[in-house]
This record gives structure tokens, C-alpha cells and sequence, in this order.
């Protein structure tokens, strides 16, 4: 597994990580047991950097990942986020909630100190404000944080925070579906030093060119709940393309597959070729899928002509089908 650094954090991390949103249930039921064997075979493919949330489940993929690190220690870099629980979001926000909540996630993760906490898509009016930043740096002083992020949901809330000198990350959406970040995004990640986190990579795992029209959903899966934006925003599921348009779009992506490559493959392969990005994390509901994310890592980039292609349609095609801002 290659390593790449997190921005100004110094932290060297896998450029292949683990997303673990699935480990909450919000993707349909996991069990302790195949939980259980997902973080190790993440572990085990030297995937060390794992990304979650204090609403992941009510709390549950942290408590699921505090379980494992604290029998199977490691150096692994844990990521969580706060922000979208109840009573923060969306306007009420205040120092001593914020730090109750990142203890509250400490405690899930059983440490004294959390490697990396980023806010989670907060109101651009809150970072805007700059109150909750300076508190973060107030914490990471204290020694309750190691660093800090933001993950977000627009360029606009990116770019409103990432001149902050304290901040080390942004997390972004970035595939196939969402390559405004490359123009627009990258070189302010550049000058300022900061690292790029990418989430979504598969767009919800319709890149993975698998899915079809008529595609079934559990009712506890935010691909069911979700696919018009009822609870959150729809930019987080299928990345903001309507699920029958994006089944379209992948079908004509197809036929500029490398030889020998699978549509995620590609999909995932393309993204590692921008230097801006320091991971990826790309979650996973079997272990045999982490295996395969991981291997990623190992590819050659594509080749100049193919990223070429993937721009123009993009452009031509897939950029009008967004229906939430980026």
C-alpha cells in the first residue's frame, strides 16, 4: 500500500482508506461479526487511515472501531467528524457543546485523543463565522484533538476555510461525477497545504458498474430514503445524479475500459492520479471488497488520452445532470 502525505498534518496515510459510514447501518443491517472483519482486512491490506461519524449510526461505527483498535492495536489514523448531531446542527453550535460531543466521540473510539475530527458539512454561515474553527484550535492545544478538517459539501465551503492556517484536510465528493475540484479546488489545496480527502469515490457504488435500472434498495439504505434529498443532501447519494441517468452514464463509460480493468477500478484508478488527493475512502460491506479497494493502490495511472475522454464527457454530459450545487 502506497503512502501520501495528509496535508500540513504530517501524517503519512494509505492513499487507499476506509470509509465506514456502512459500519452505522445506514446502508443496511452489519453485524459485530462482519464488522469485525471488515476493519481487519482493512488493517491487514494496510489501509490505515479510517474515516467515520458521531452520527454514524447513532455512534455505533465509532463504538464498532474503538472495539477492534482497542484489541488489535494499531498505528492507524482515525478520522471521525462532528457537527450534524442533534442540538448543533443546523444553528446551535456553541464551545461546550462541540467539545461535548468530541468527547463523546473519544470515549466511542476509547482514546484520550483523536487523531483527526473534521467538521461534518456544517452551515457555510458557522465556518464563515470562524467561531468553531478557533475552537478546534483551542482543543487541539488542550490535547483533545491531534488535528482538524473540514468535510464539505460545496467548492463555495471549501474554499470559505481552507486558508485557515490550522486546518490540515478537506473532505470532498470527487469522481467521475464531481471533477469541478480539479479546476477550481486543487490549487488552493496546494498553496495552503492541504490534503485531500475523497469521499464518494464510487458515487453511492453506481461507478462500480454493477447497478441497473430497477435497482432494489433495503428501506434503512440512504440510496432509498435519500435519492431526492429528503434528509440530507442528495450531492451524498449518487452524488447528486439522478440513479437511472448515472446507470446510463457508466454503461457509456464502459467502453473505455482499460483492458483487464473493472469499471471501479478505473473509476477509483482515476482519482489517485490527481497528487492533490492524499486518500480515498471508499467504504465496503464485505471484506472482499476491501481487498479489492486496496489493491488499487498498486495500479498503473491511466494513460493521458483516457483521463482526456473522461474530462469531455464530463463536461458534455454528466456536469448539466447535477441537481445540487457543487
Amino acid at each position: 500500500m502506497k503512502k501520501r502525505i495528509l496535508g500540513k498534518s504530517g501524517f503519512r496515510v494509505s492513499e487507499m482508506g476506509l470509509g465506514c459510514w456502512q459500519l452505522g447501518g445506514d446502508f443496511g443491517p452489519v453485524s459485530d461479526d462482519l464488522s469485525g472483519q471488515i476493519l481487519r482486512a482493512a488493517a491487514e491490506s494496510g489501509i490505515d487511515f479510517w474515516d467515520t461519524a458521531d452520527v454514524y449510526g447513532g455512534g455505533q461505527s465509532e463504538s464498532r472501531i474503538g472495539r477492534y483498535l482497542s484489541a488489535n492495536p494499531s498505528k492507524t489514523i482515525v478520522a471521525t467528524k462532528v457537527g450534524r448531531a442533534a442540538g448543533l446542527f443546523p444553528d446551535g453550535y456553541s464551545r461546550k457543546k462541540v467539545r461535548a460531543n468530541i468527547e463523546q466521540s473519544a470515549r466511542r473510539l476509547q482514546v484520550d485523543e483523536i487523531d483527526l475530527v473534521q467538521l461534518h458539512c456544517v452551515p457555510l454561515e458557522v465556518m464563515q463565522a470562524g467561531d468553531i474553527l478557533a475552537w478546534l484550535e483551542d482543543f487541539q492545544q488542550e490535547g483533545l484533538i491531534r488535528a482538524f478538517g473540514a468535510s464539505v459539501e460545496t467548492i463555495e465551503e471549501a474554499m470559505a476555510v481552507i486558508s485557515h492556517p490550522k486546518l490540515v484536510s478537506l473532505q470532498i465528493v470527487f469522481n467521475l461525477f464531481r471533477q469541478q475540484a480539479i479546476g477550481r479546488l486543487f490549487p488552493a489545496a496546494r498553496a495552503n497545504d492541504v490534503g485531500i480527502v475523497v469521499r464518494l469515490p464510487l458515487a453511492s457504488g453506481v461507478l462500480g458498474g454493477k447497478m441497473a435500472h430497477g435497482q432494489q434498495f433495503a428501506e434503512s439504505d440512504h440510496r432509498h430514503y435519500n435519492r431526492e434529498g429528503a434528509f440530507f443532501s442528495q450531492g451524498e447519494t449518487f452524488s447528486g445524479v439522478p440513479f437511472d441517468t448515472a446507470v446510463n452514464f457508466v454503461e457509456e463509460m464502459r467502453r473505455w475500459l482499460p483492458e483487464g480493468m473493472s469499471m471501479a477500478q478505473m473509476a477509483m484508478r482515476w482519482i489517485l492520479d490527481y497528487p492533490e488527493v492524499s486518500t480515498v475512502i471508499a467504504g465496503a460491506t464485505r471484506p472482499e471488497q476491501v481487498l479489492e479497494n486496496a489493491g488499487i493502490s498498486a495500479l498503473a495511472p491511466l494513460p493521458a488520452e483516457l483521463h482526456q475522454k473522461l474530462a469531455d464527457f464530463f463536461t458534455q454530459k454528466v456536469e448539466a445532470s447535477i441537481v445540487v450545487e457543487v
